[in-house]
């Protein structure tokens, strides 16, 4: 009882991210390690608990510090042991917890923070085998469904960008991710389920056999767009109001809800602590949904666990289709590969039931681009870009434990703009809907960033919707398409770029001005704006305190003022080869003092092409405006 209570107690104060490095000194690593293997189950899950609480919290260093300290033997030693007891575990009565399903979870979610801060911990993923084990418990979805969650987020993240787990793939795997998808249960958690184990199918994109590519990611684009479908605005004041009814029915309602909000409440600190650790992030892609705890939501919760399941679900179809959008994964190739017999007999039949040869060689970026485009994905992705619904906001507001909701509606806005960002990198004008298509959208982000009194403050939303808004507008200049921002507009653009402190979004503002003040040059009567822009992009050449923000700066006068009688008058107005010239050494000393020191290789060789470029940018000034 000893032993439970303490490990009850770490798992409650390490929920405060501050009193970790006080537990790390006493090892609580080493003593907690032993304790996966008690005799005592309740024991065995109170330990499980404290160390995937102690991994969540901890972050990076930790998750590293606990792998270090051997963690991993003794928690595989408890997946096997559980999974082989599945069957034998006695439960009594129907709806009653199954203690070694409950230590199972948790031990999942454990191995889950692991592998997705620590690549020696997914080297021991890879060498031991669990990937059978966690396939075991992804197939108890039909009975504990939480479970299977959990195990479908831990497949998610560690089968991204692991080529050695590739070889392990066997048809059993396979098949247990296609009965996932092909389920048709309709709540939102079955949805995240779905959800997931599409991710996991493209991830493994490189195991399929050829015969089947074709479907699968038919079905894989199919499940997203389905989850996509759900409207959040609509579905959460509706699960709301059903929690309302229900609690008003329940003769211990108010009772317990205190507890239960206190409960959210902690839960909410642990996400936000783990949303701003910078390092939960694998190969640069997002590899998990930030700050996922929603399998610890209170049992009386069932409205709250739907809500999250849907917002965690969307999110995570964003970031595959990203994934999909970015994919220079050489295992790619292989998608093209002829099919063999041998090859078609590992496939899942209900997956390849009637596929002809649609993947023909070379054409892999095609096929994602039709499978995206006959599921309605660029539109779909387009509507979630809007502000989540005020009658959505509003009741989750009004309630403690559903207003860590509101933040997360946000964030499924900030991905689906990245999203957007990614189709527009990636795909052809036409298959986007052309230019009647292009323009609209262009109107509703400029309604986005312009449609309030302020311009927005918030730097995710900004990074988010400033990224897009260059993809687009790169695609609309390429085209001839008549742009629809106005220079006031690009003022206010640049103003809020200016005072955010993500390099990201000061960089993206300096190009939009570029690309449209290249394409405004070529009209008539242009010159006045053209000074404005030039004036704006000059004062972040030489004022930004970013060499990557200036260089950008730089790049974009270069492409406004290269040609035309328009940019030629407003080159002279603004006395732009005067202040270039003043620029010039103070860019070059920039880079000789601060470049190797702040910049990786490859800035810093995009920034000694700038240089050049800003020596022969003057030479031609020099001799264009003395004419």
């Amino acid at each position: 009882m000893n032993k439970e209570f303490a490990c009850a107690s770490i798992s409650r104060v390490v929920q405060q991210s501050q009193t970790i490095p006080g537990f790390l000194q006493r090892d609580a690593v080493r003593r907690l390690g032993p304790l996966l293997l008690d005799s005592s189950l309740n024991v065995r899950e109170t330990a499980t608990g404290a160390l995937r609480n102690l991994s969540a919290c901890g972050g990076h260093e930790v998750c590293e510090d606990m792998v270090k300290h051997d963690v991993m033997t003794p928690l595989t030693a408890l997946l096997r042991e559980c999974c082989a007891g599945f069957d034998n575990a006695v439960v009594s009565m129907k709806d009653q917890k199954n203690p070694v399903e409950d230590i199972t979870n948790e031990a999942v979610n454990l191995l889950w923070n692991l592998c997705e801060s620590s690549s020696q911990a997914l080297s021991v993923f890879n060498k031991s085998g669990l990937l059978d084990v966690v396939i075991q418990c992804l197939e108890r979805y039909p009975s504990n469904l939480e479970l299977a969650i959990s195990a479908a987020q831990c497949l998610h993240t560690v089968t991204e960008d692991n080529p050695e787990l590739l070889c392990s793939i066997s048809p059993a795997v396979l098949s247990a991710l296609e009965g996932v998808l092909l389920s048709s249960e309709p709540s939102m958690a079955h949805t995240l389920l779905r959800t997931l184990a599409a991710g996991t199918l493209w991830n493994l994109k490189g195991s399929l056999p050829a015969a089947c590519q074709a479907q699968t990611l038919s079905t894989v684009v199919a499940t997203l767009s389905q989850c996509l479908d759900v409207d959040a605005g609509v579905l959460i004041p509706e699960l709301r109001q059903a929690e309302e009814v229900r609690l008003r029915n329940s003769a211990v309602a108010t009772d317990g809800d205190d507890q239960v909000t206190g409960d959210v409440e902690a839960l909410e600190e642990m996400e936000e602590e783990e949303e701003d650790d910078p390092r939960r992030k694998r190969n640069g892609k997002s590899a998990r949904v930030d700050g996922d705890f929603s399998d610890l939501l209170p049992r009386g919760k069932e409205e709250l666990r739907e809500a999250t399941a849907l917002l965690t679900a969307q999110q995570t179809s964003f970031e595959i289709i990203v994934n999909m959008c970015c994919s220079d994964d050489p295992s790619d190739d292989e998608w093209e590969e002829e099919s063999s017999s041998d090859e078609s007999d590992l496939c899942p039949d209900s997956l390849c039931e009637g596929v002809s040869n649609l993947m023909s060689p070379l054409c892999l970026s095609a096929e994602v681009q039709g499978a995206l485009i006959n599921h309605s994905i660029p539109e779909k992705v387009l509507r979630k870009t809007s502000f989540p619904r005020k009658e959505a906001l509003d009741m989750c507001q009004q309630s403690s434990s559903w207003r860590g909701l509101i933040k997360k509606m946000h964030r499924i806005q900030s991905r689906a703009l990245t999203c957007l960002h990614s189709a527009l990198s990636t795909m052809d004008a036409e298959a986007l809907g052309g230019p009647a298509a292009l323009q609209a959208a262009a109107q509703h982000l400029s309604t986005l960033v312009f449609g309030s009194a302020e311009m927005p403050k918030d730097d995710e939303f900004l990074e988010a919707v400033i990224s897009a808004m260059r993809s687009l507008l790169q695609m609309i200049a390429s085209k001839n398409i008549p742009q629809c921002m106005s220079p006031q507009q690009l003022m206010s653009l640049c103003e809020a770029a200016n005072r955010c402190n993500v390099v990201s979004v000061r960089v993206n503002a300096v190009a939009i001005l570029g690309i449209t003040g290249s394409t405004l040059a070529k009209e008539k009567g242009s010159a006045a704006t053209l000074q404005m822009i030039g004036s704006a992009l000059l004062q972040v050449a030489s004022k930004d305190a970013n060499l990557v923000v200036n260089g950008e700066a730089l790049d974009a006068l270069f492409d406004v003022f290269a040609d035309g009688d328009e940019a030629e008058a407003a080159a002279k107005h603004i006395n732009l080869l005067h202040s270039l010239k003043t620029i010039q050494s103070v860019f070059k000393a920039k880079i000789r003092k601060e470049g190797r020191g702040k910049y990786s290789p490859q800035q810093l060789c995009v920034l000694d092409n700038i240089k050049v470029n800003l020596r022969r940018f003057i030479g031609y000034l020099d001799k264009t405006l003395k004419n």
